[in-house]
């Protein structure tokens, strides 16, 4: 389900795998996110005693993935007795945004995962702070001891390359997709900008400078005419972590137009 691994690898060996739409069959809109999500564990040690509340382990087995089925991926990955076991992580530490995104955005649009193709900007996880922090401080040094699998992992670049531009490109027009939603603002900087010169804003708060949020605006893309619904990313709209509560305030406010229409301009 997933493409070739990259060269990176998360506590415990597991790969750091690129995680990609699946279905290409046509689709109705293409939802461009940030950077793919990991699966993570709640890692206990022999005494039974919690020793990392929520670790990432593994890649998402699907893209935007819900968090149904962490349980037996977990349950499969080697940890010697001596450093502990795995259990699955909370509910909520696996599949928020997925679920938000399903809920908050594609239903109230008439969409859903049948009917949208799903890409990231970066298609593999990347380790947040947070999680450096947790491996640093129980990972590494056990690590050496015990003789476990070193950590490979980087943080989110804040950037892409041209090539990956031409990628994301190439699964928009394999789409078929009119309507492109993007997810925060990396995907306006990274990409809108990039592929089209209608398109003149650097940043959703820009963008709502403009136009109301929410609104639906074309842009010309190689020539095909594609509406752009710029959007913040789930986790503003769940309210989940760090969050902004002024855009999950306009969110709100969007969905509740949503039940005479969707905006357009």
């Amino acid at each position: 389900m997933h493409a070739q691994p990259t060269s990176f690898s998360f506590p415990f060996g597991q790969p750091v795998l690129t995680v990609e739409q699946q279905d290409h069959s046509p689709k109705k809109a293409f939802v461009l996110g940030v950077y793919a999500s990991a699966m993570h564990a709640r890692w206990m040690n022999p005494d039974g005693t919690e020793r990392v509340r929520a670790l990432a382990v593994a890649s998402e087995p699907q893209i935007f993935w819900d968090g149904s089925g962490a349980e037996e991926i977990i349950a499969g990955i080697d940890v010697p007795e001596v450093a502990g076991r795995l259990v699955a992580a909370d509910v909520g530490m696996n599949g928020p945004s997925a679920k938000a995104l399903d809920k908050k955005i594609l239903a109230p649009l008439g969409l859903n995962r049948d009917s949208t193709w799903l890409c990231d900007l970066v298609p593999h996880a990347c380790q947040n702070p947070s999680q450096a922090e947790a491996v640093e401080l129980n990972y590494t040094e056990l690590a050496t001891k015990l003789s476990l699998p070193p950590v490979n992992m980087i943080p989110y670049p804040g950037r892409i390359t041209e090539d990956r531009i031409a990628e994301i490109k190439a699964e928009l027009f394999m789409s078929q997709a009119t309507m492109l939603i993007t997810l925060g603002d990396d995907p306006i900087k990274l990409f809108l900008t990039k592929v089209s010169g209608d398109w003149k804003w650097d940043s959703l708060s820009e963008f709502a400078m403009t136009y109301p949020y929410g609104a639906q605006i074309p842009i010309n893309i190689d020539g095909r005419t594609i509406f752009v619904l710029p959007l913040v990313h789930p986790r503003q709209v769940a309210g989940l972590g760090a969050h902004n509560e002024h855009w999950k305030t306009e969110h709100q406010k969007w969905l509740d137009t949503m039940k005479t229409g969707v905006q357009s301009h």
